[in-house]
């Protein structure tokens, strides 16, 4: 998919920062993006599965809300690439519908909230990741319990570690030393997500069930391109009912949950983390945009790659360098949304796009 170019007016602030920001070795694509702000685009994700017709009005009102929430900090904010995908996770990690993050603790109907989900010890971890497309920065966490919003503290190991991923209780110390507020974990386990975990006792049915016909939650995730040029990816997730204590997926994992480089584009997956893992599904979309694809067309053929290689499922939203971009998944539904150009795209089944224009 392409928005259209649309052309806007530059204000000092925009001014201000093309002039600071531009650089000689900057190519004429990035060029062309500090001039012109308008070009800023945002593509959000909330899981690809079979979401139930209960949970479609919420899940769309959800992806919606994200993106237009990230694509104002681009467009009138003057924010990046990174803080537009924090801010998009962020909402949707903060959203009741979504399988990321914590919330409902102030619910009076905590049976009608939803969330991260059970292990099969009963408690919630917790993976999320981000990667900076300009520098291949990334930091990621996983297993990480009691924190609200994973996808700030990946952010907080990319901007103020040495590494690229800390795990368990190492990210818990570190989130403790940044005076990261923790929750308990009583507050963190809803009905709903008490109720799934009694259903399926062992992974294996809750995967093979889960993504055909039943009701699951699945990752959330964001690309951006802001108006320098740059990309970024993040990608936010609490896995798979009854996993075992400790089992990592794909969200975390840099190629697999989400790829970032501002020579190519930006992904954010989601789906079966050990099948997206098996075929590396975020570059191998990346690769295949490389080879002259486009978003749309890479995301499609990586997706079936891997339904034929592996019997794995899932989907992606992609974006390209020039502001192309794609949302695209081998599951019943997907609920996605877009911002560019002064339009806002989304849609849930494959293949559905609606378009209103951007209040």
């Amino acid at each position: 998919m392409q928005a259209p170019p649309k052309e806007s007016g530059r204000d000092e602030k925009s001014q201000a920062a093309e002039k600071m920001n531009d650089d000689d070795d900057d190519d004429d694509e990035t060029r062309r993006r500090r001039r012109n702000p308008g070009l800023a685009v945002v593509v959000v994700h909330g899981g690809a599965w079979a979401i139930p017709d209960d949970l479609a009005e919420a899940s769309m009102a959800g992806v919606k809300g994200a993106a237009v929430r990230a694509h104002e900090l681009l467009s009138r904010g003057g924010g990046s690439a990174l803080d537009a995908v924090e801010v998009a996770v962020k909402a949707l990690e903060d959203d009741a519908a979504f399988d990321a993050g914590l919330r409902c603790r102030h619910s009076p109907s905590l049976a009608l909230c939803h969330g991260s989900v059970l292990t099969e010890a009963g408690e919630v971890e917790m993976d999320a990741l981000m990667m900076d497309g300009r520098t291949l920065r990334l930091g990621s966490v996983s297993c990480v319990q009691g924190v609200a919003n994973p996808v700030s503290l990946a952010r907080a190991v990319m901007e103020k570690t040495e590494h690229a991923m800390l795990t368990a209780a190492g990210a818990a110390r570190f989130a403790e030393a940044l005076g990261v507020a923790r929750v308990p974990q009583r507050e963190l386990v809803t009905e709903a997500a008490r109720s799934e975990w009694e259903r399926y006792r062992r992974y294996r049915h809750a995967v093979r069930a889960l993504f055909s016909s039943e009701r699951v939650h699945d990752t959330v995730g964001a690309v951006a391109l802001d108006a320098r040029g740059d990309v970024a990816c993040a990608t936010s997730t609490g896995g798979i009912t009854n996993k075992m204590p400790g089992r990592v997926g794909d969200s975390p994992i840099v190629g697999c949950g989400g790829y970032a480089d501002n020579a190519v584009g930006a992904v954010s997956t989601t789906g079966h983390g050990e099948s997206i893992m098996k075929v590396t599904l975020a570059r191998l979309i990346l690769f295949h945009m490389e080879a002259g694809k486009s978003p749309d067309e890479a995301t499609t053929l990586a997706l079936s790659h891997m339904r034929d290689r592996v019997g794995g499922h899932g989907g992606a939203v992609v974006l390209g360098r020039d502001g192309r971009w794609g949302a695209r998944c081998s599951t019943e539904r997907m609920a996605w949304a877009a911002v560019a150009a002064g339009s806002l795209y989304y849609g849930l089944q494959p293949g559905e796009v609606h378009i209103e224009p951007l209040q």
